[in-house]
């Protein structure tokens, strides 16, 4: 009985992922109050990377480069952002093993530290402002700890 169940769940728990994937990002650039799920998003690419699951990379590199368009943000910064957090980074988080949240938790503060940063220094070579830094995106940060904490 569960697996008809659950074969009846699965189409549209995707239908649903689609349906988030491609209107999130849309949303946040009308209220600007929507956490960016950039932290999460990332973390899901690199789990994705690490454990070679194709729709998660898919899902993952869809919704940045959306949130990316819809934002007015540089193309593809993201995706860098995470793949040098995943070569750097990452293989020194795998000390945290046994502990189930801290690894999530330290990713997702390391990623979207590395792309703050990284927006920050683009900022500066090309004597732009994509973004002013506000309580909008401490509550972002927060968001995301608490979505990956939730994966």
């Amino acid at each position: 009985m569960d697996k008809i169940a659950h074969k009846k769940r699965k189409p549209i728990f995707w239908v649903m992922v689609v349906i988030f994937i491609l209107f999130y990002p849309m949303l946040i650039s009308i209220h600007v109050f929507l956490p960016l799920l950039i932290g999460a998003m990332s973390y899901i690419l690199v789990e994705g990377v690490e454990h070679e699951k194709s729709y998660a990379i898919i899902i993952a590199i869809i919704y940045i480069l959306n949130l990316e368009i819809n934002l007015s943000l540089p193309m593809f910064l993201i995706i860098i952002t995470s793949l040098l957090f995943y070569v750097i980074v990452y293989p020194y988080l795998k000390h945290f093993r046994k502990c189930q949240v801290c690894r999530p938790l330290l990713s997702v503060i390391f990623l979207d530290m590395i792309y703050l940063f990284s927006l920050f220094f683009y900022d500066f070579i090309f004597q732009t402002q994509t973004i002013v830094l506000d309580k909008i995106l401490l509550y972002s940060l927060i968001v995301d700890m608490l979505i990956v904490v939730m994966l």
